[in-house]
This record gives structure tokens, sequence and C-alpha cells, in this order.
């Protein structure tokens, strides 16, 4: 693989292998080798001013190809030629050629470019035609933004199924048992943003297929860090932010739809831009867009998406496959050294097949979490403070040095903030 083109030579010819029907055990995940990792490293410039960054889960930063290709941009609108609109254009379709190539979708016309999570969700839930009675199945995992979407129908008759997780995890067969005759949804992240577990989508689309109920999946902790095939997964639906993983601008993101559920979407609202033919600007009887673009309506955020085109492309110049082993090489020495610091339990799960990039642990009960979590944040190590738990979540330029180096400090951090427990004997 040709490895690390300049920005201005990428093309969106990338190829990924298919992946598999079922999720497999990687037992010796491996990191990218020292010399292609410090030419990742230079396009993110925090990596040589000392900064640890494990917050990925959180918002990634922005590597020197996004600002680029940003900044290109709005000098042009600037100072430039101003009216780029019909060059933008093609730059739109190759952003959804590249979402298409990252989740393995059928065709990028499957893709739409939506502002965040929320909204993608949004646009197929309020699209379905609800009946009184209809459920709903989630989990009690889920981050509010793949949960808010699904609270308005209940005015509707909607009821809302939660399976209870058990330390951070859930199972297949939970979600089978939680399944009723009027079950129409199952609403899942792919990976959750807590714990960090990684549902046996695989499973749990066979299942939705064979029962015919819609599986919609946020796919925001996912989406840049493993691998992810939309089709061989049956996922009718996904929606994902590319701020975090994806290593894109905030406000930009995409929603993967397939052609069967997009035929049953009623859409709320439409925009111009939104129809067959937008412009035949006095044609106001015309049908939408065959494709996901109905979804987009107006104009989407056109620098934001000349960002994620460079981040996208990145991420597949480097590999899906590639980039998911590396962080799951990273993930294991957090897991293993973690679990070492006395008094320190581990919320994420133990097999890498159940975990993606995040590691979040539970702190000894006579710890104070935000002075442990204040105390390595000082030492120029960002990574989250969530529920009075430590979360930790590496990506493709992270290195095995910069692990131990965090481990460490979180030791130090807990000896700092732990109160001597009382012999009371």
């Amino acid at each position: 693989m040709i490895f690390l083109l300049p920005l201005s030579i990428i093309t969106h010819t990338y190829h990924t292998p298919k992946q598999p029907e079922s999720i497999v055990t990687i037992e010796n995940p491996t990191l990218i080798p020292d010399l292609q990792l410090e030419k990742i490293r230079q396009l993110f410039p925090h990596t040589s001013k000392g900064i640890i960054y494990l917050n990925h889960a959180a918002t990634s930063p922005m590597s020197t190809r996004v600002l680029d290709a940003m900044t290109g941009h709005l000098q042009d609108r600037s100072s430039g030629k101003i009216e780029t609109w019909f060059s933008d254009l093609p730059q739109i379709e190759k952003t959804k050629i590249l979402v298409q190539q990252l989740v393995h979708a059928e065709s990028h016309e499957r893709i739409a470019l939506t502002g965040n999570t929320s909204d993608a969700l949004n646009i197929v839930v309020s699209g379905l035609d609800w009946k009184a009675g209809d459920r709903i199945l989630l989990n009690d995992l889920e981050f509010p933004a793949n949960v808010y979407p699904y609270i308005p129908l209940k005015r509707l008759g909607v009821e809302i199924d939660v399976i209870k997780s058990r330390n951070g995890c859930f199972t297949v067969e939970q979600i089978e048992v939680g399944l009723t005759s009027r079950t129409r949804v199952v609403a899942l992240s792919a990976v959750q943003f807590l714990s960090g577990y990684r549902a046996d989508m695989a499973s749990i689309g066979r299942l939705c297929r064979e029962r015919g109920i819609h599986f919609i999946v946020d796919g925001i902790q996912a989406v840049g860090a493993i691998d992810i095939d939309v089709r061989n997964m049956k996922i009718d639906a996904m929606a994902a932010g590319a701020q975090k993983w994806q290593m894109g601008p905030q406000g930009t993101g995409f929603l993967y739809i397939t052609d069967e559920l997009q035929n049953r979407v009623q859409q709320k609202y439409v925009g111009w831009l939104g129809v067959e033919t937008p412009w035949n600007f006095f044609d106001y009887d015309q049908p939408l867009a065959k494709s996901a673009r109905r979804y987009e309506g107006g104009t989407v955020n056109i620098p934001g998406m000349w960002g994620m085109h460079a981040a996208l492309g990145t991420l597949l110049e480097v590999g899906i496959e590639t980039i998911q082993d590396h962080i799951l090489a990273l993930t294991q020495i957090l897991t293993d050294e973690l679990q070492k610091i006395e008094g320190v339990s581990l919320y994420s799960p133990l097999l890498p097949s159940e975990r993606a990039g995040i590691v979040t642990i539970n702190l000894p009960k006579n710890s104070n979490p935000q002075s442990t979590f204040e105390s390595i944040s000082r030492k120029n190590i960002q990574i989250s403070l969530r529920e009075g738990k430590l979360r930790y979540s590496p990506h493709l330029y992270n290195t095995r040095d910069e692990m131990l180096a965090v481990v460490e400090a979180t030791k130090d951090a807990l000896k700092k903030s732990c109160v001597p427990s009382i012999d009371r004997s």
C-alpha cells in the first residue's frame, strides 16, 4: 500500500477487504511499525509538543491535512473565485464515496451528509409510520443521542423496552429475549460510549433481519476505529458524526440508509436540494431524489465537508484494518497495565472482540475522581472523566510508550488522591 500521499493527489479509489459474517477475536493485535507511525504522527502537530491525547471518544484533533483542506477552501471563498459551488459539488460526491468505502456500503447514493449523529437519527426515526403498541428495544448503556430521538414517540403510544446491562455489557441472547411481536426497531450503538463495549453487530443484524425488525445503529464510537461493514452486519440505517474516530471537523457526519428502509421513511422536512432536479426551480411537483441526498435538503457544511474528505482519505490510505489492529493493541496495553494498579478495576471488556478504542476504569473507593483527573491533566495528558470513571481512547497515531506513560501518570495521581482508610478495629 502506498503510504501517506500528498493531500492534493489523494483520490477516492480505496479498497478494503470484506468484513466476515461474524466478529473474529483478534488474539495478537499488532502496532503500526515505528517508521510508518512516525509519518502519521507528523500529521498531528500536538504530538511534538509533549501532549498525549487519549480522548478521541470525545473529539479528535484535526490533522494538518484537514486544516489545509478547510483553509484552502475558505481562502478561495474569501479572496479567490468566491463562488465555489460548482467545484464543491463533485467534492461532496467524493466525500460520500469515501464514507461508502469506509463502511462498505453498496453505493455512495446510500449516504447523506449530515451535521451530526442526532440529526441523522432523527431523519429516520421521525419518518417511520409508527402505530400505537409498536415497540423499540434499547439498552441502559446508550449515550443520550441514541435515546432522545425515540422518547417523543411515546405520545403516539409507542413503547420503549430497555435491556439491563451487566458490567457494562449485554449479549445477543438478551436482545433476542427482549424482542416481541410488536418490536419495530432495535436501536443500538456499535460501541458504547462509556464502557467501550463492542456489540456483536453481525449476529444482532441477522436476528433483526430474520424478524423483520429495523436495525438502526449509532456508529459514532465505531466508524474510523474498527472495520464496520453495514451490509454484512445487516444494518438498515447508521448515523455517525465525524468529529470523533473519523477525525473530521465538528458539525460533520453522515447517514447510511438502505434503499428498502428509505422507501419506508416519510420525510418530515424537505429542502430544495432534496428533490430529483433541484435546478428546475419552478417545478414544485417533482419527486424527491432517489438517493439519500433527499435528506440533505439544503447546503451542507461545505468547509467541514472538505475537512471530512481529507480526514477520511487519511484513514482509508492507512487502512481501516491496520488502524483497528493498532488501536486494539494499544487498548490491550491499557487493559493489562491499568488493572495492575491497586484498587482499580476494569469497566471495559477484556476480550478484544468486545472492545474497540475505549478503555474505562473504576477508581478505588477511597479516591477522588475529580482530583485524580486533574492531576493527570496537569501532565499534558488528555483523557475523560465520565460518571466517576476514567476513560482512555487512543487512535492511530498513539504509541506504546504513550500508553505506559499514561498508566504511570494514573498510578501517581491515585497515590495523591486516595484517602487512607481508617482502621476502626
